[in-house]
Formats: C-alpha cells, structure tokens, sequence
C-alpha cells in the first residue's frame, strides 16, 4: 500500500541537538579536534577598540574561511550561504541553529584591516603546524621545496598603457593592489622595466607554461618535511624563476626561528641549485643540498667544457687537457687588487703563447687567443652537490620531492585553488596561507584523527 506523509501542523517545542546531527568520521569533526583557536582573541586584541559595538567574533570568521578553503569553497558570498544552509558547518562555526550568519562584506573589511595588520592568517598557520609537530607528524630531518604558479584575478587580454601609469601617481585614482606596488617600488633601486603590466594588479608577473597562453599570476611557494608532507612554511612571489631561491632562504631562516626546526638535508630541483644558494646552504646553514647544480658550463660544440679541465684547489689554478695552467693573476701589483667580479665569479685565463702553440687549440678556443673559465665563489658547494648526487641517499630525495608537487596538484584540483581572487602580493600571500593551513588539518585528520568505517568512503586528505 502507497504510503503517505501526515499532514504538517508546526510543533510548539523542538526538540533538536545539533551534536547528534555530525557523524563521527566528518572530516570537519576530526579537524575541530585539532584546531585551537583560544589564543587567537588575544592575538587580536591591541587592534580592537575597547569601546563600541560589538564586532563580529573573529574565531567565526576564521573558522568559516577554513570551512572555505577546506571544501573548495571559492566565493564568501556562497560560502555564508553554505553555513547558513549545512548542519556541519554550523556545528564547526559554534553557530546553533538559529545563529547568526555575517555579511560577505565582513571579510574584505577585517582582512584588508586588522587580520593583515596583525598577520592573524600566519599566527592560524603557525599554530597548526605547531599541533602537526606535537602530534609527531614533523620529523625536521629533511625538507623539501618547490613553487607553483596561480593565476592571478587579472585579464590577460589587458595590460597598462602608459596613461595608465600616470594615472596612478594620483593618489584618489590608485587602487589598493596599486598602492601596494608603488610602495615596493619605493624600496627597490632599479627601475620596473617589465613591459607587461597588469593594470589591476600591477604585482602579478606575466609568465606562461610550457606551451600554454600566457597569463598573470603569482607562485606559492612551499617549504614542507618530507615525513609526512606537512606544509612548514609558506610564500606568496610574484611568477619569477630567481625570486624562489631567495624566498627559500626567508622560509628556512623563519622556520628555525619559530620551530627551531633546522634540516639535515634540502631537496629542491635546479632553480635551488644556482651557485649563491649553494654556497648559502653548505657554507653558512652546513645544510646538504639535495638538489641538482645550475651548470650552463657544458659547450655543444664538440670544444673542450670546464668539466675537461682539471682543477687544482692548493695551486688555486685550472690544468687544460695540453697540461698548461690557467691561472687567476700572472702578475702581482703594488696596490693589491681582488680578482672576484661583480657577478661573484674568479676568471682564471691561460696563456695566449701556450695556447698560439698548443695542437688542441681548435678544440679549445678557436675563435679567441686565450680560453677563460669563470669560476663561481661558491663552485666549492657546488662540488658538494655534484658528490652527493652519486649516492643512493640522494636517489631517495628525488622520490620525495614528489611529495611537494602532490600537494600543489592537490590544492589545485581539490581544493579547486587554480585562480586567486584577491588581488596584490598580500592578498596573494593572505590566500596561500590559509590554503596551506587547510592542507595541514586534512593531514592532521588524515593521520591523527579517527578512522572512518570501512563501508564509507573517505574524504581525501
């Protein structure tokens, strides 16, 4: 017999727990168990008034963003209709059911204002992986690096037109992200000579991968254990290639300062592994570097490379295949005079009578009277890297770099973290932060939290 619901009279009293309502293995009640937020109020509190209204309360408005980033949730204004609406976060916000959601516009005013004054996002990252290490997660014996780009909020079919330009000098006409860049370029001395320029996000580099479109975009940049693939740090640049080195150093100089984490080992690709970086790492971290050397060194033109020269360290000279040396200084002054370059490098330079004598002169230089070999500085690390790229340790590393990389293809197809919307490099780092914190607590529910039942599927961490 067809079946029929009664008919719908509204109960006078209710009866209804919330509690109950959230399963056990949802992954918003595994990562509650891990994020503690109690000492967010008074790392905010110098920047609140001590008279007024009441404000929104700040732990709603960062749990509603992890709620966010956690579930791809892209949009704040559809993110407050999605805790209006689910059961779940609801629960995860400390809302009941007749809680009130804030206004979408909430955000944008605390993020440009008091959260990115006091830098609340990094305080939020920073006690995560706080808790990833006291759940044992962090080992701290060998970290990785690498960097990924992200489309920026700016059309690729507009760039700045020198009116453009002008127009920003004026104060009232430049845009938040605009004031940003001119303050930056404050503090640079040379010029911004780059001849694409975003005029919405004037920060945002032009870049392209390898045979796709063009378009503007930011790189974040990820420094992560190896153990588990716990995001330690992050960093927003903008796309370009030599800024990632040096963002690195910022990364593992900020982690040892507030984890005391210090690596044995750091594995990257070859744009860590430029001559200053690997100087940086051997000689003033004693760090080993797991990363492939930045040789251009190696001619294709079937002359003699720097490698078929012999390098003689207590002589302080280099030995071509005739046997003749090529030396850094053949005379000595009065005034004594360095022999580094501006680009940190020694020329070490042959005799132009041995080589106008020598029978493997074609071979050597045959368009030049003398052959010069520019010696890095730093060529000592660079030796270093060469030797441990021999050993199985190193063979290990390469496997592990893959780590990083599922996390970028994670954030991207997961988290649906393929295009920014805020606009700026703070905006840009301000995104990149709370997306990583996401990743930890999925790790943290993934391996410290309670395994769901076997006739479920799981959500992936």
């Amino acid at each position: 017999m067809m079946g029929q619901l009664p008919a719908t009279q509204n109960a006078l009293f209710y009866e209804f727990c919330l509690e109950k309502h959230i399963p056990s293995d949802h992954l918003l009640r595994q990562i509650d168990t891990f994020l503690d937020l109690s000492n967010l109020r008074h790392h905010l509190k110098p920047f609140y008034s001590l008279t007024g209204r009441p404000s929104v309360d700040p732990e709603l408005m960062v749990r509603m963003l992890i709620v966010g980033y956690c579930f791809g949730i892209r949009s704040e204004r559809r993110l407050c209709e999605e805790v209006h609406l689910n059961l779940a976060y609801r629960w995860f916000c400390r809302l009941g059911l007749e809680g009130e959601i804030p206004d979408h516009s909430t955000f944008s005013k605390n993020r440009h204002g008091r959260f990115r004054e006091s830098e609340a996002f990094r305080f939020v990252f920073e006690d995560v992986v706080s808790r990833c290490m006291a759940e044992g997660l962090v080992r701290g014996e060998g970290f990785a690096v690498d960097a990924s780009t992200v489309k920026a909020d700016a059309s690729r079919q507009h760039h700045a037109l020198e009116e453009t330009k002008i127009a920003w000098l004026t104060p009232e006409s430049a845009t938040r992200p605009v004031r940003e860049y001119l303050a930056a370029l404050d503090g640079e001395s040379t010029a911004d000579t780059r001849q694409k320029i975003s005029p919405v996000d004037p920060q945002a580099r032009w870049t392209a991968a390898a045979g796709g479109p063009a378009f503007y975009a930011y790189s974040t940049n990820y420094l992560i254990d190896v153990e588990h693939s716990i995001i330690l740090d992050t960093q927003a640049t903008p796309a370009y290639r030599t800024d990632e080195a040096e963002i690195t150093k910022v990364m593992l100089e900020r982690v040892e300062t507030c984890f005391d984490l210090k690596p044995a080992r750091l594995i990257g690709d070859t744009a860590y592994g430029t001559a200053p970086m690997l100087g940086w790492l051997v000689d003033e971290k004693q760090i080993a570097p797991h990363v492939p050397v930045w040789d251009k060194s190696q001619r294709k033109d079937d002359t003699f490379s720097v490698s078929d020269f012999q390098w003689d360290a207590e002589a302080d000279e280099y030995r071509c295949p005739a046997g003749k040396p090529l030396l850094s200084r053949r005379r000595n002054f009065k005034k004594p005079r360095t022999v580094i370059t501006k680009a940190k490098t020694i020329i070490y330079r042959s005799s132009e009578a041995d080589c106008k004598s020598c029978p493997l002169k074609q071979r050597c230089c045959p368009n030049t009277p003398r052959r010069d070999i520019d010696r890095s500085i730093h060529e000592d690390a660079g030796d270093v890297a060469r030797r441990i790229a021999n050993t199985s340790e190193y063979r290990q590393s390469r496997r592990e770099r893959k780590k990083v990389e599922m996390l970028f293809a994670h954030l991207k197809s997961i988290l649906r973290f393929d295009r920014l919307r805020l606009r700026g490099l703070s905006g840009a780092n301000d995104e990149f932060l709370l997306a990583a914190t996401a990743q930890n607590l999925r790790k943290l529910a993934k391996y410290c939290g309670q395994d769901p039942p076997g006739c479920r599927i799981g959500v992936p961490a």
